[in-house]
C-alpha cells in the first residue's frame, strides 16, 4: 500500500485538528496508508523528507530553506500565496489554495507515487512551460522505470492523444495537478495524455499565456513519442476550456475540443464578475477597454471553429456556468458546428473527478469520438 507523510513545520498557521481531519479524510479517500508528523525545527523536517512526503513547511527561514535543495519528490505546499517560489529538482510547490491546498498536495503525492513513468517535457525556459507526457500502459510488459525517456505503449496502433489543459480562472495558485486525476483515467482507457502547465496571466500577462498554450500544443508534434495526432482532443476544465476552444479557433489541429465546466462568454462573465472579476483581471481590463482581446478570446464570440465540439456542464455548478454552456452549445450549433452538449447532476469538479456519473459519461464520449 502506498503510504503519504504529512509534515507540518514550525509557525504554520492552521489548526492542528483540522489539519489532521484534511489528512485522514484524504487518506481514506485514496486508500492509502498515512500518518500527520508536527516538526519542531528544520532538522526534524529534513529527517522526515521521503517520496511521498509532503510539507506544510511554515514561516520558518531554515525550514523554507530546504525547499529549494535537491531533496527528491517532495511536495511543498504553502497554505497562503507564495508566488516565485523554486522548488528543487524533482520537487513540486503547492500554494495559495488555503488548508484545502493540503488535499491537493496529498493528491499529487499519491499521484507521483502511483504513476512514475510520466515524461516531463519543457517547451521553453521558463519553470512554467511544460507539459507531462503519459502513454497507456502496455499489459504484456511491466511499467517502466521513471528514467525511461518515453513511456511504454499497448502496440500496434499509436494511441489517440488528449491534451489536458487546467483552469483556476487564470490565476497561478492553480496548477496542472488539478488535471493529474483524469491523467490516470485516461490512459487507463487508451489514450495518450499531454497534461499542459503554463504561465498564467497574474504574473506573466495575457499574451504570455496564449503563447504558451500554443507553444505546449505545438510541442507535441516534436516530443519524440508514438502518438497519433490525427486524433487529437483538446481538453480544458473551467478557464483552461476558454483556453482549449481559442486554441482550436486559432488553428490548432484538433479532432475534437473538450469543455469541462468552461468559462465560454467572457463578455458575460466580465459584466457579471465572475470570480470576483476573474475576467478582467486575466485580459488586463474590462470588455469596454479591451473589445479586440475579448473578441479574439471569448470562445463564443469566435463561432463556428469547424471543429466537433463536446460541451460538459454540473448542473450543480455555478449557474453563470450553466449560462454559459447552454448559450455557447446552442449559439454553436446555430453557427455550423457539431457540438454535443451533456448536462447532468454535478458540480465544477465532478466533472474533473473520475467515478462520478458525469465525468464517466464524458469520458465514454470522448473515447467514443476519438
Amino acid at each position: 500500500m502506498d503510504e503519504v507523510l504529512v509534515v507540518v513545520g514550525p509557525g504554520v498557521v492552521a489548526d492542528a485538528a483540522l489539519v489532521g481531519e484534511v489528512a485522514e479524510r484524504e487518506f481514506a479517500a485514496l486508500g492509502v496508508a498515512g500518518s500527520v508528523v508536527h516538526a519542531r525545527d528544520a532538522a526534524r523536517v529534513a529527517s522526515l523528507l521521503r517520496p511521498g512526503a509532503v510539507v506544510l513547511p511554515g514561516p520558518a527561514g531554515e525550514v523554507r530553506e530546504l525547499i529549494g535543495r535537491p531533496l527528491g519528490p517532495v511536495v511543498w505546499v504553502d497554505v497562503e500565496r507564495a508566488d516565485g517560489v523554486e522548488p528543487g529538482e524533482e520537487a513540486t510547490h503547492l500554494h495559495g489554495r488555503g488548508v484545502a491546498g493540503l488535499t491537493w498536495g496529498i493528491r499529487h503525492a499519491v499521484h507521483r507515487l502511483r504513476h512514475p513513468a510520466r515524461r516531463r517535457i519543457p517547451y521553453g525556459p521558463h519553470r512554467d512551460q511544460w507539459g507531462d507526457l503519459y502513454l497507456p500502459p502496455d499489459p504484456a510488459t511491466p511499467d517502466p522505470a521513471p528514467s525511461n525517456p518515453v513511456p511504454s505503449h499497448p502496440g500496434g496502433a499509436l494511441p489517440p492523444v488528449v491534451a489536458l489543459i487546467h483552469g483556476g480562472y487564470w490565476r497561478s495558485i492553480w496548477a496542472a495537478d488539478l488535471m493529474e486525476a483524469l491523467c490516470a483515467d485516461l490512459t487507463g482507457r487508451g489514450l495518450a495524455v499531454w497534461n499542459l502547465e503554463y504561465r498564467r496571466p497574474d504574473l506573466h500577462g495575457w499574451d504570455a499565456t496564449a503563447e504558451d498554450v500554443a507553444a505546449g500544443l505545438a510541442a507535441l508534434a516534436g516530443c519524440g513519442a508514438p502518438l497519433d495526432l490525427g486524433r487529437l482532443a483538446l481538453a480544458g476544465h473551467s478557464a483552461g476550456a476558454q483556453l482549449a476552444l481559442r486554441a482550436a479557433a486559432d488553428g490548432t489541429p484538433a479532432a475534437l475540443v473538450l469543455s469541462l465546466a468552461g468559462v465560454l462568454d467572457l463578455v458575460e462573465g466580465d459584466r457579471r464578475w465572475a470570480s470576483a472579476g476573474a475576467v478582467a483581471a486575466a485580459l488586463g481590463g474590462p470588455h469596454a477597454a479591451r473589445p479586440g482581446r475579448y473578441a479574439a478570446a471569448s470562445p463564443l464570440l469566435r463561432l463556428p471553429l469547424g471543429v466537433p465540439q463536446l460541451v460538459v456542464q454540473g448542473s450543480a455548478d455555478d449557474l453563470d456556468l450553466v449560462d454559459f454552456g447552454r448559450r455557447y452549445a446552442g449559439a454553436a450549433l446555430r453557427a455550423g458546428d457539431e457540438v454535443t452538449y451533456l448536462e447532468m447532476p454535478g458540480d465544477h469538479f465532478d466533472v474533473i473527478t473520475p467515478g462520478t456519473p458525469i465525468w464517466r459519461a464524458a469520458a465514454e464520449t470522448l473515447t467514443s469520438l476519438l
